[in-house]
């Protein structure tokens, strides 16, 4: 699974801390109440219908229930202001929050393979589920389907990976529900043991959603650079700057879903301090204003201008 591209090179591509909060609030207290009733339900109905990929459905929608006051701790925290312990502010709040998640994926399919894999130990003991169970997968599959549909819209609007993480944790949702209708609708056509292999694949779906999740966020928090076409996108607006006469050694790094930035900015060596550190906070402000750019620190490296090579090369061709 390919999580969409955030990035967004134009004037207003970044939104504000404060539009990141709301936003995760609002699609995270919608998710609360979808995912408690389904949980409930699912759970409910399971049990007293004898599916147990029913039963698994719900014990999922009850992890993204968890999943969902995770969000909202990390959104809460990633919002504070720079401290003396935080110079940079709390962003990866959001990435230790995706990192959750992904830990807590990764549980429940371990716990959903373990039990899947007692009941396919003894076929003769698995029983026929009651149809109520499939009306209540049909129902939870639409509703997580907009669920997810819903919450990857609010992410992309505000370009917040951790959202984007909690709207695919929906999806596969969806996704689980599907392959559990279609193992309940086996067992009632006469297959009891599809419905655990229903349960069994679901747990699969979970745990390789939850190590991406997890693999992401851990080398987000190792400071791994972001992809080279936003890199090249970065470059290219400290060369539009004025008085900027080339760029090398750009580096970057993820703060939540903001990048650090370092650069070596090349202007004319024979500019005075002052005008080069304005050129300097010139370039500094146009990547901040175009990019998902938390901070950039410049170096300034003084060179000879075109003009001055011109006229070393002509010096020297006259006193040959």
């Amino acid at each position: 699974m390919n999580l969409p591209d955030l990035q967004d090179d134009s004037e207003d591509s970044s939104a504000t801390l404060e539009q990141r909060r709301r936003a995760a609030n609002k699609s995270t207290w919608v998710s609360v109440g979808v995912n408690t009733v389904l949980s409930f339900t699912q759970i409910v109905v399971g049990i007293f219908s004898k599916s147990q990929g029913l039963i698994a459905d719900g014990i999922h929608s009850l992890s993204d229930l968890i999943g969902d006051f995770v969000v909202l701790f990390a959104s809460h925290h990633s919002q504070k202001d720079a401290d003396q312990d935080h110079p940079y502010g709390h962003q990866r709040f959001e990435t230790a929050a995706s990192m959750v998640l992904g830990a807590l994926l990764i549980a429940v399919a371990v716990g959903m393979l373990w039990a899947a894999f007692e009941k396919l130990k003894d076929p003769d003991s698995i029983p026929t589920v009651h149809a109520s169970a499939l009306w209540v997968v049909g129902g939870a599959l639409l509703t997580k389907e907009l669920l997810f549909r819903y919450m990857l819209r609010i992410a992309k609007q505000v370009k917040s990976s951790m959202l984007v993480a909690n709207a695919w944790h929906a999806r596969s949702d969806a996704a689980s529900s599907l392959v559990v209708a279609i193992g309940i609708i086996g067992n009632l056509l006469g297959h009891p043991i599809l419905d655990p292999i229903a349960a069994l694949v679901v747990g699969l779906m979970i745990g390789k959603m939850g190590w991406e999740f997890g693999s992401t966020a851990f080398h987000d928090l190792m400071d791994r650079s972001v992809d080279e076409q936003e890199v090249v996108a970065i470059t290219a607006t400290l060369l539009q700057t004025p008085g900027v006469l080339g760029v090398h050694d750009v580096r970057t790094r993820k703060m939540g879903d903001m990048i650090l930035v370092d650069a070596h900015i090349e202007v004319d060596a024979y500019l005075t301090v002052e005008v080069g550190h304005d050129i300097g906070l010139a370039a500094r402000q146009a990547v901040m204003q175009r990019h998902r750019v938390l901070n950039l620190m410049t170096h300034i490296d003084p060179v000879p201008s075109k003009t001055d090579a011109h006229i070393t090369s002509t010096k020297g061709q006259v006193a040959l």
